[in-house]
């Protein structure tokens, strides 16, 4: 009597019962079995089941056009392959990302999905591979290695657009404050130490101003991974497809995506070559880096609030300590930093992932995909939880930021065309061992005239470049 909840399907290692109920197969069972490596599927990554989707949408139609694939079975994979694109059967696809055989495993959790849920649209029993096999129509013209990092091009490029979106977003916050606070004088800094004035407008102008210069890095990395290998097959010969499927192919992924795709003009190269992949990754470690050393600022001028600079004020978020009444930490600041240390780290590991391929192809492009679409994933959450938990709350303490400038020596900087470098370092020697203010002691040594020294001394020119004759 057979069990009526599994199905028996056949691959070349031999039979084995498939749930009943599963949409997928023989091959991605066997995938589950020997890869349980991170415990996070390929169902966690809806941009990359959709980009594997479309991809199939777009073999199918192709073929058809080339009459390879008959008007039947094409309609049924087309209908499924919207139906997965639109949310539907993403639970199926329960490969761990990390895996290997190249990817080989994803791309077979796709056809085998495909394919079951198109022989339910055309009246068939899951697993009636006679009637519309994952391997011989859903994957007709097609390899792993073209439609494996085709598909993570895709779905990268959803992602770095909404890491690109969350960033602007961020910026116009700092933006934002960069207008708020365009009249408080504080001091700036070099080492840490005193260096002189400027406002904290063009502080807060400088970290959007970095965003700015990362979105526009990212825009050009989104161009880079424009270029796909459909119609690579195996290796880059297109061995199995048709002279005309890699152009028609793309003319249909190109609609169905939106995405002005390209053909790569080395098919052989492209297969085997993860240079595009290592060029987002290095971009993401820059964002990374500069919200990094961005957040590091924020925690410092915030630091405090009495032993520290406490310059500016950071939104209180959660109780600080569970021994320390009162203690209110910089929680967001440090959230985005950790962010930005795996940020890294994965580049490193994809670095290495790129490296290690071999002659033709290579076969680490999964950790590629984990790596990437991690880092993607996480900057863009940081960067939203930093602008909306963080920069939109931050103020100033003015008068602690303007008490700091009157006692700072690093004003005597201003007054060098003035009363020169000699006499100006003697003034910051005295004002150091005495504590007296740079301000008193030129009156006092008649170094200049009070109304001189009060024009010298005014916000505007102490922020900017001054033609000095106007004085």
């Amino acid at each position: 009597m057979s069990d009526v909840s599994t199905r028996i399907e056949h691959d070349l290692l031999g039979d084995r019962a498939v749930p009943a109920a599963a949409y997928y197969g023989i091959h991605t069972l066997r995938a589950v079995e020997n890869f349980s490596i991170t415990g996070t599927t390929l169902a966690t990554c809806p941009d990359l089941i959709r980009a594997l989707a479309a991809i199939k949408q777009a073999a199918a139609l192709a073929n058809r056009e080339l009459g390879l694939l008959d008007a039947e079975r094409c309609d049924a994979i087309v209908a499924a392959c919207l139906e997965i694109r639109g949310g539907a059967l993403h639970d199926q696809f329960v490969v761990d990302q990390i895996q290997g055989g190249a990817g080989t495993s994803t791309n077979m959790n796709a056809n085998e999905v495909i394919a079951n849920r198109a022989l339910e649209l055309l009246g068939a029993a899951r697993g009636d591979y006679a009637r519309l096999h994952p391997n011989e129509h859903v994957n007709m013209g097609q390899s792993t290695n073209d439609v494996y990092p085709t598909a993570l091009k895709i779905a990268g490029i959803g992602a770095i657009r909404r890491l690109v979106a969350a960033m602007a977003s961020l910026r116009a916050s700092f933006t934002a404050k960069s207008e708020e606070f365009r009249d408080v004088l504080k001091m700036g800094r070099t080492q840490l130490q005193d260096a002189v004035p400027m406002t904290l407008g063009q502080e807060f102008g400088t970290y959007a101003r970095m965003l700015a210069e990362d979105e526009a890095r990212l825009c050009e990395a989104e161009l880079l991974i424009r270029e796909i290998n459909m119609g690579a097959t195996a290796i880059g010969t297109g061995i199995t497809a048709h002279p005309l499927y890699a152009e028609l192919v793309r003319e249909r992924l190109s609609a169905i995506t939106a995405i002005p795709l390209v053909t790569a003009e080395d098919l052989v190269e492209a297969t085997q070559d993860c240079g595009a992949f290592v060029q987002v990754s290095g971009v993401l470690k820059r964002v990374a880096v500069k919200l990094s050393k961005t957040c590091n600022d924020l925690r410092l001028l915030s630091s405090g609030p009495r032993a520290g600079f406490n310059e500016i004020n950071l939104p209180a978020r959660q109780a600080g300590s569970s021994i320390m009444p009162g203690k209110v930490n910089p929680v967001i600041p440090e959230v985005v930093n950790q962010v930005a240390f795996e940020v890294i780290g994965n580049d490193v590991t994809i670095s290495f992932a790129a490296e290690a391929g071999q002659l033709q192809l290579n076969a680490f492009e999964p950790v590629i995909a984990y790596s990437l679409f991690r880092s993607l994933a996480h900057l863009e959450a940081a960067c939203r939880t930093l602008d909306v938990h963080c920069v939109r709350g931050i103020t100033a303490n003015r008068e602690r930021l303007r008490a700091s400038v009157e006692q700072s020596i690093g004003i005597v900087t201003a007054l060098n065309p003035y009363i020169g470098y000699r006499n100006a370092t003697a003034v910051a020697m005295e004002a150091h061992a005495t504590g007296r203010g740079v301000y008193d002691l030129v009156l006092e040594k008649q170094l200049m005239a009070r109304d001189q020294l009060d024009r010298v001394l005014q916000p505007d020119r102490l922020t900017r470049p001054q033609v000095l004759a106007a004085i």
